[in-house]
C-alpha cells in the first residue's frame, strides 16, 4: 500500500487501487484520496489441468506478461491477451480487456472462473457467477469500483508452439480494409488492421494481419517449443515539450510503413505479434511532456458509414494521428460496464497538447453515442458524463450493485467522479 494510505484523512476521502502505473486516463487516480498499490499481490499457483483446459490461481497484481512467462513453458497460455503485456490481472478484469481475437473468444472476463474481492468494508469475499452473479458482472468491466481484486482463478488454453502464423495484406482504402478483415476472420483466430490516417489523401489505407497459433509440425526446435520470451525493450528517455511525434515525422513514417515489403505469410514470435508496442519501453514518452490521448470507440454492425465518417474526420484532424488500429469485436460479454459489443473498434493515438483535438473528440463522442456505440472507459480521460448512460445501458444495474456493496461510496476514482459513476457529494469528510 502506498504512503497515502498512512493518512486517515486520505482514507476518509476515498480509496482506489492502482497497478503498474500505465493507465491511459484517470481510472487509477484519486486526487486527495488514498491509492492502494496492488502490485505486491504476486502469487502464481500451479497449473491445474483438466483435459483440454486448465486453470491457475493468480494474485491481482500479477502482470499478464509474468503469467505468460510462467505458464507458456508448461504448454498453456491465457486465451485473451491485450495489446500490451504490462497489465495486471486485477486491471484486466476491471477493464474486461480484449485482444485481437475478441470476435472469436470474447473478453478477459469470460476466462475468469472466480475472484476474491475486498470491498469498502474491508471484508474479502469470494465472487463467482453462482455465488453473486450481479456482483460478478458489476466487477468485470467495473473499473475497480466494486472493490480491490486480490486474486482470481483463470482459465488457460493449450499453447502448441511459440510462434504465430501471420498472413499480411496491404489495402488501399477503408472499404478494402473492412472486406479483408471479414474475409480473413473466417479462417483465422486473430485479426487486426493498422490504418494510415495522417492526411486526407491517404484514404485510410492499411495493413491487415490475420494469425493463428502455429502447429508444431514442420517448425524448427526453437519455434516448436511453447514459450513466451519477449525481447528486451528499447529504452525511450523523457522528452521535453511536444516530443518527436510531429506531423512531418508521422506522415513520413506511415508512408514508409505502408510501403515496406512484407511476406504474405510469416512465422512471428508470440510476444512480437501480440504486443508490438512493448518493443519500446515507455513509448508514450515520444509524445513529450504533454503526453498523449488514446481515443477508442466501438460502433455496432450496420454503422460502417459512421465509422467511415469518423475515419475521415481523423484524416482532417488538427494534428496527425500517430497510430490507428481497427479490429472486429464479437458479442457483448457479461460485464455491466464492459466495453466490447459486436462491431468495429477504432483506437487512435493523438498528441494531448492541442486543444482543438479535445473539441473534435467531444463531437465524435456524440456521433458514437447516437450510433449505439461507446467509448472505452479504460482509455478515457475526457468523456462527458451526460453521454455515459446512452453508451452503457446497464449503468442503472451497475449503480444498484455499487450502492449495495459500497453504500458510502468509499471506493472511487477521478474517472468515477468525472463521469458521475459515484456522486461527489458522497465523499466523506
Amino acid at each position: 500500500m502506498g504512503d497515502a494510505l498512512a493518512s486517515p484523512e486520505a482514507i476518509e476521502r476515498g480509496l482506489i487501487a492502482r497497478g503498474l502505473g500505465r493507465s491511459y486516463g484517470d481510472a487509477a487516480q484519486l486526487e486527495g484520496g488514498a491509492v492502494i498499490d496492488a502490485t505486491g499481490l504476486q502469487a502464481i499457483g500451479p497449473v491445474h489441468v483438466a483435459g483440454e483446459r486448465a486453470t491457475v490461481d493468480v494474485g491481482g497484481g500479477v502482470s499478464l506478461g509474468d503469467l505468460a512467462r510462467r505458464v507458456a513453458p508448461q504448454g498453456w497460455f491465457p486465451p485473451v491477451m491485450p495489446g500490451t503485456r504490462h497489465v495486471t490481472v486485477g486491471g484486466a478484469i476491471a477493464a474486461d480487456i480484449h485482444g485481437k481475437n475478441h470476435q472469436r473468444d470474447g473478453g478477459f472476463g469470460g476466462t475468469v472462473e472466480s475472484l476474491s474481492l475486498v470491498g469498502a468494508d474491508g471484508v474479502q469475499r469470494p465472487v463467482t457467477r453462482e455465488s453473486d452473479r450481479a456482483l460478478f458482472e458489476a466487477t468485470v468491466g467495473g473499473m475497480g469500483l466494486t472493490g480491490v481484486i486480490t486474486s482470481a482463478r483463470l482459465q488457460l488454453e493449450p499453447l502448441p508452439s511459440g510462434v504465430v502464423e501471420v498472413a499480411t495484406q496491404r489495402t488501399s482504402s477503408l472499404d478494402a480494409t473492412l472486406r479483408a478483415i471479414v474475409d480473413g476472420d473466417a479462417t483465422h483466430r486473430y485479426s487486426v488492421a493498422w490504418l494510415d490516417l495522417s492526411g486526407p489523401g491517404r484514404r485510410a489505407r492499411g495493413i491487415v494481419q490475420h494469425g493463428n497459433l502455429a502447429a508444431p509440425l514442420g517448425l524448427d526446435e526453437d519455434q516448436r517449443r511453447p514459450a513466451y520470451a519477449p525481447r528486451r525493450a528499447l529504452p525511450v528517455p523523457p522528452l521535453p515539450g511536444r516530443g518527436v511525434v510531429r506531423d512531418p515525422i508521422v506522415k513520413s513514417f506511415n508512408l514508409a510503413y505502408w510501403r515496406r515489403p512484407r511476406k504474405a505469410t510469416a512465422l512471428v514470435p508470440l510476444p512480437r505479434f501480440l504486443h508490438p508496442l512493448d518493443g519500446a519501453a515507455s513509448w508514450p514518452r515520444l509524445f513529450g511532456a504533454s503526453g498523449l490521448l488514446q481515443y477508442q470507440c466501438v460502433l455496432p454492425d450496420g454503422q460502417e458509414r459512421t465509422l467511415a465518417a469518423l475515419v475521415e474526420a481523423f484524416t482532417k484532424a488538427p494534428v496527425s494521428p500517430s497510430l490507428a488500429v481497427l479490429k472486429r469485436l464479437g458479442p457483448q460479454g457479461e460485464g455491466m460496464l464492459s466495453f466490447p459489443l459486436q462491431g468495429w473498434t477504432l483506437a487512435v493515438d493523438l498528441p494531448a497538447w492541442n486543444a482543438e483535438v479535445y473539441l473534435m473528440l467531444d463531437r465524435m463522442d456524440e456521433v458514437v453515442a447516437q450510433a449505439g456505440g461507446r467509448v472505452y472507459l479504460a482509455k478515457d480521460a475526457r468523456l462527458r458524463p451526460d453521454l455515459l448512460a446512452a453508451m452503457y445501458p446497464r449503468l442503472p444495474e451497475w449503480r444498484e450493485v455499487k450502492q449495495r456493496i459500497d453504500p458510502e461510496g468509499r471506493i472511487r476514482s477521478d474517472l468515477a467522479e468525472r463521469l458521475g459513476l459515484v456522486p461527489s457529494a458522497s465523499r466523506i469528510g
